[in-house]
């Protein structure tokens, strides 16, 4: 019955299945809105306390640059002539690397001391101590070069702009006419240093160059008058050294071929008279052929000698003999043409011999012309070499020198010229707006910020409240069945429960100043209605077997279990039934106070006496069907009587008089006395403080009953503060002092007998 009043989970999670946890957006809003004070407080704090810092805070202003980084600079010599300043190779890396080291040259502690310098920023106290001119004069002060740079370089930024040349530079200071003149100073600085470096390497360049220049000078005069002192002693003509050489060729190949020929005419000397010298002077007829064919005479004293012996042997064969004067005759001219020839051999053997000496004689002097036109072309060759190396000597020294003397032309013209890869394309601005503080932005951050923190404030004020609070709460965290809630009572609103305009005006009471008695003094509240709802829930938990002895405890003190002990027994006894409510907290008793007994008579006495319980009118209250037996005089030791036989058959004996006992114990997280209690009833009822008692105290209290074998009905909520949202449907006990009477403007119809929610009337004992 109780369930369909449970609150949502405060939380701001919560399961959907086993093992998932998801966010509630609405739990969370309810969390926020639970702590809203922690929350507000938060956001208010870290928002005022960023307003105060952000106008507390120096104003900055901010002069800004623009600078161009030209990879082409003007060539007024033209391409061919080289700029002074240069980016490098052109590669995307280099000019990365280029523009890199740009930046870091404009941060330079160079740039920044020349800065410093120029405008005697190291003796001004307001530069040093970033105040603008119209501050406070500051002490003067001064400080070195060094340091002043250190602060030119902090308040200084280049940003690149990206996929362009250009950079952009930046400048903070609290003077903003002082950012302005620093930042301009600066950018002059740096541009003429970048041309005062290029300068410089050019004019060494130059001096270098000069240098080789008269050296290169000296070398190719040097060069010159060698190769004319060759060329003079050796007789060496202005022609070229390839017409020398193949003139001499000509001539080697002239001699080579007479020299071929005269060698043949020998061979054929030679070889002739080698024919010649076999010849027979006995037999001159036996002559070659070759020889009769070039010599006539030979063929014709050779014919002749032919002839003469035919006629001697005709003259012989005619029968002449050898004395005839014929036959002598034709043999003395044949004698005489015999010898003729063989003179004419002679005269020819004498030629060809001669023949072969002038052939031999030519041979030899044409092998010395040639040997000699041979030493001439080694010679030639020589020269040659030598000749060569002079001459490319002196070619190479004036190349040299030409190139030289070019380069150190062009360099003297870009010296003067003064062309610079570096130009501002905006000068410093005179900032007008201040950078920082940015208030609209920092106030906003603030806020933001601090809704955020209060926000977590407010969620980790609900995660680190281990308090219970809310039913699904105590069934969460206890696992016990939730019976019902007590609201807190507003002792100035007549009963009712407590409303935030009751809780500041004053203390919590009942109109009879017993609170405990609030649902006999005022039957139709709101509160009355939460306790007979909790006496519903625990008449049908076991209608078969009905709780007649019930034990009302709590784990600590203060927790208001004497309140709900109180309540459950007027409701009880509301619907018929006659109820014992007995005082069992021997240590602290406060029911004799309740209900006007005094403390002379009660359980105490009762142990000694069972006589003091037989008088019903001693134990009568005020309120219908209700008796109350007080604690009596306080024992030295409440357990063990508590414990005793004795006391157990005064229970029995309650029992059988009454149709329900209800107890009142100790705390039992602070005494045994409630643990032992809980063994001899048929339930015990636990009361949890809402935003009092903690979870794991209210564990420990259950498992206090646990350990001793006790029976745990359920857990009633106490002091629930009504006003909060998590309360959900039980806010109804809340609406003034006479409930759902007063809602309406009819006349209130009779209401039902106090017992139409009671169960069947329970059996004789």
């Amino acid at each position: 019955m109780a369930d369909e009043f449970r609150a949502p989970p405060t939380t701001a999670t919560r399961n959907d299945a086993p093992g998932e946890r998801t966010i509630d957006l609405v739990a969370a809003w309810r969390t926020v809105s639970k702590h809203w004070a922690i929350a507000l407080t938060t956001l208010l704090f870290v928002a005022l306390s960023v307003t105060f810092y952000t106008l507390g805070q120096k104003k900055i202003y901010q002069s800004t640059a623009t600078l161009q980084f030209d990879p082409n600079p003007p060539r007024p010599l033209g391409r061919g002539v080289e700029a002074v300043v240069d980016m490098g190779a052109g590669s995307y890396w280099n000019n990365r690397e280029y523009y890199e080291t740009q930046y870091k040259v404009m941060r330079s502690m160079r740039v920044a001391l020349a800065v410093v310098a120029q405008l005697n920023l190291q003796n001004d106290a307001y530069f040093l101590k970033d105040l603008p001119r119209d501050a406070t004069a500051p002490e003067p002060m001064s400080v070195s070069p060094e340091e002043a740079a250190e602060l030119i370089r902090e308040r200084l930024a280049i940003e690149p702009v990206k996929d362009s040349r250009l950079a952009i530079v930046r400048y903070n200071d609290a003077d903003r006419e002082r950012a302005q003149r620093i930042l301009s100073m600066l950018m002059d600085v740096y541009i003429e240093q970048n041309l005062d470096d290029a300068l410089t390497s050019t004019n060494s360049a130059v001096d270098w160059l000069r240098t080789q220049l008269d050296k290169l000078k000296n070398d190719l005069e040097t060069s010159e008058t060698s190769l004319h002192e060759y060329k003079k002693s050796n007789n060496i003509l202005d022609i070229d050294f390839e017409d020398k050489t193949n003139l001499l060729r000509e001539e080697m190949k002239q001699i080579s071929d007479a020299l071929t020929s005269v060698r043949t005419r020998r061979e054929e000397f030679a070889a002739r008279n080698h024919e010649l010298s076999k010849v027979d002077p006995n037999s001159p007829l036996d002559l070659p052929a070759s020889e009769l064919i070039q010599s006539p005479v030979l063929q014709m004293l050779r014919a002749r000698h032919e002839e003469c012996v035919r006629q001697r042997d005709s003259l012989i064969g005619s029968g002449k003999g050898e004395n005839h004067p014929e036959v002598r005759a034709a043999t003395e001219q044949l004698a005489a043409n015999l010898n003729a020839l063989v003179s004419e051999i002679k005269n020819v053997q004498g030629a060809v011999n001669r023949d072969l000496a002038i052939v031999k004689r030519q041979e030899s002097g044409l092998a010395g012309l040639l040997e000699g036109a041979k030493r001439q072309a080694f010679e030639l060759n020589s020269l040659k070499i030598e000749y060569d190396r002079l001459r490319r000597t002196k070619e190479n020294t004036e190349k040299l020198y030409q190139l030289v003397l070019e380069r150190t032309k062009e360099s003297d013209l870009q010296r003067m010229m003064r062309v610079n890869n570096i130009r501002v394309l905006d000068r410093p601005n005179l900032p007008i707006m201040a950078i920082r503080p940015r208030v609209g932005i920092n106030i906003a951050v603030g806020i933001l910020a601090g809704l955020l923190l209060g926000i977590g404030a407010a969620m980790a004020r609900a995660m680190l409240d281990r308090t219970l609070k809310t039913p699904v709460e105590v069934e969460r965290e206890l696992g016990l069945p939730f019976l019902g809630l007590l609201p807190e009572f507003d002792r100035r609103n007549g009963g009712g429960a407590v409303t935030r305009k009751a809780r500041r005006r004053g203390k919590l009471a009942s109109q009879s100043g017993r609170p405990e008695l609030i649902v006999h003094d005022q039957p139709k509240s709101g509160i009355a209605e939460a306790a007979r709802a909790i006496r519903t829930n625990l008449l049908f938990m076991s209608p078969d077997q009905p709780y007649k002895t019930l034990l009302i405890a709590s784990a600590g003190p203060a927790e208001g279990k004497t309140t709900v002990c109180c309540c459950i027994a007027v409701a009880m006894a509301q619907a018929g039934q006659r109820v014992v409510l007995i005082d069992c907290d021997l240590r602290r008793p406060r029911l004799h106070a309740i209900f006007d007994k005094g403390p002379e008579r009660g359980v105490t006495s009762a142990l000694l006496d069972d006589s003091v319980v037989d008088d019903e009118d001693a134990l009568r209250t005020e309120v219908e069907n209700l008796y109350v037996i007080p604690a009596g005089p306080i024992p030295p030791n409440p357990a063990e009587l508590l414990h005793s036989d004795r006391f157990r058959a005064l229970l029995r004996k309650l029992q059988g008089r009454f149709d329900r006992v209800i107890i009142d114990s100790p705390p039992i997280g602070a005494v045994t006395d409630g643990a032992v209690l809980s063994t001899l009833v048929d339930g015990t009822v636990l009361v949890v403080r809402a935003s009092s008692t903690t979870h794991d105290f209210a564990r420990h209290g259950i498992r206090a009953l646990l350990d001793v074998g006790g029976k745990t009905v359920g857990v009633v909520l106490n002091a629930a503060d009504l006003n909060r949202r998590e309360y959900g449907a039980y806010r109804y006990y809340g609406d003034k002092k006479d409930g759902y009477y007063r809602q309406t403007a009819e006349p209130a119809e009779p209401a039902p007998p106090d017992d139409a929610d009671a169960p069947p009337p329970p059996l004789p004992n």
